[in-house]
Order: C-alpha cells, then sequence, then structure tokens
C-alpha cells in the first residue's frame, strides 16, 4: 500500500524555480484537518462517516483498513473543491497514509508546475523529481509516475501523475509506519496464498450444502402434491 519509499535517491532531486521557493516549510504531519497518527474514529467523525465504514484490508497479521471521503458535494457549492475522493489507510487503527485524488475535471489544463506551486504554498519548497522516474506500481496494475516530494524526517508527499491519462494524486505518508505496513502486506499475502486450497474447499462446501438444503425444501413441498 505504501509504494513510493525508492522512487528516487536525493542526488536526483533538484528544487522547483517556482515562486513558492520563498515560502517557508510548513507542517506536514497534516493534510487539511486530518493529522497522521489520528485513529479511525476520529477520522471518521471528521468525514461525517462511521468507522463501521471502513474497508477491511487484512486483519492479519496487523489490521489494515481504509475509509474513503468524497469532499465534493451534490448540487452546486459556493466551495471550489478540487479533490475527487480521498482514502484514508490505517494501520492498526492509525492512520499512515493518505490519498488524495484530483477532479481531473476541477484541475483540467493545469501543469504539473501548476499543481507543484499550489501545494507548495501548503507545504513548502517542494523537490521535483525530473525524468526518468521509477515508476510506481499500484496493486492493482497501474504505473504512476511521482513528480515532485515534500518531506520532513518523519512524513512525505509525493505529488503522482497516472501515466493512464493526466490526473494527479498527491500521497501522503507517516513514514515510520510504512516499513511495518509492508511487512505486514507481504505476510498477509502468504498467509492467504498458503490458506487458499482450504478456503476454497470450505467455501465449495458450503455452496453444496445450501444447494442440497434447498432441494430438500422443494421435495417437502412439492412431494405431498406429486400426482402420477
Amino acid at each position: 500500500m505504501t509504494k513510493f519509499g525508492s522512487i528516487v535517491s536525493t542526488s536526483a532531486l533538484v528544487l522547483f524555480t517556482g515562486a513558492s521557493l520563498t515560502a517557508v516549510a510548513q507542517d506536514l504531519s497534516k493534510y487539511r484537518d486530518f493529522q497522521f497518527g489520528a485513529d479511525l474514529p476520529t477520522v471518521a467523525k471528521v468525514i461525517g462517516a462511521s468507522p463501521s465504514q471502513a474497508k477491511l484490508i487484512h486483519s492479519r497479521p496487523a489490521l489494515v483498513q481504509e475509509l474513503e471521503w468524497r469532499p465534493q458535494s451534490l448540487g452546486p457549492s459556493p466551495k471550489a473543491e478540487s479533490a475527487e475522493g480521498v482514502v484514508f489507510s490505517f494501520y492498526n487503527g492509525t492512520l499512515f497514509r493518505i490519498d488524495v485524488k484530483y477532479d481531473r475535471y476541477a484541475t483540467e489544463g493545469l501543469t504539473t508546475e501548476d499543481f507543484v506551486e499550489g501545494i507548495s504554498a501548503m507545504y513548502g519548497p517542494a523537490a521535483k523529481l525530473p525524468p526518468p522516474v521509477e515508476p510506481v506500481k499500484e496493486s492493482y496494475g497501474d504505473q504512476d509516475v511521482a513528480v515532485a516530494r515534500w518531506e520532513d524526517p518523519q512524513y512525505r508527499f509525493d505529488l503522482v501523475r497516472s501515466s493512464y491519462g493526466p490526473s494527479y494524486s498527491l500521497v501522503g505518508i507517516l513514514k515510520s509506519l510504512e516499513a511495518p505496513v509492508q511487512a505486514a502486506n507481504v505476510e498477509a499475502k502468504r498467509l492467504d496464498d498458503l490458506e487458499a486450497p482450504q478456503r476454497d474447499a470450505a467455501r465449495a462446501a458450503a455452496e453444496q450444502g445450501a444447494k442440497a438444503a434447498s432441494l430438500e425444501k422443494a421435495r417437502l413441498v412439492n412431494k405431498p402434491k406429486f400426482r402420477p
């Protein structure tokens, strides 16, 4: 779930020469009103959701969950909103990753430099990652490219451009949980693969049992009415 750790070496970073270079580095510990390290109920309350709405990614060897938020309101709104959706990821109930997907129509025409300038106003000067950049391979197979980065010893934000169209995301990470989450994901997959045959057999047995029960129920209804 965290896939931006080894995108480019520090020596490859060059400072973005925009107006935001004069800005003082800002607080990277949060995105808007969402603080890294917050628990699931706190984040859910801010977005008006229930913790039960969180999607379970896996429950062992650690609990990993995702909670989705769509900040755009239905109908006309006096407040402009560029984010189409935000996914909050939790490790054992702690917010460690924030993935902001920008609306392609609300940001149509914006260049990478425009995104960097706008985000730098919030997080201070950015390090621009010049091409070629190692692709970021998502779990669903897409390959995205990180084009700019804001970071300090504890937190990191990457501006990510999709390779499948002119769309951008801003991905924030709590660095201290990056390695534990990666290890938990690897172990969860190992356990799933190990138990797949037993799980498939149990599902097949359950389906067979349900089918047999349905046939028996129909038999009890139809037998008394049978006329040769």
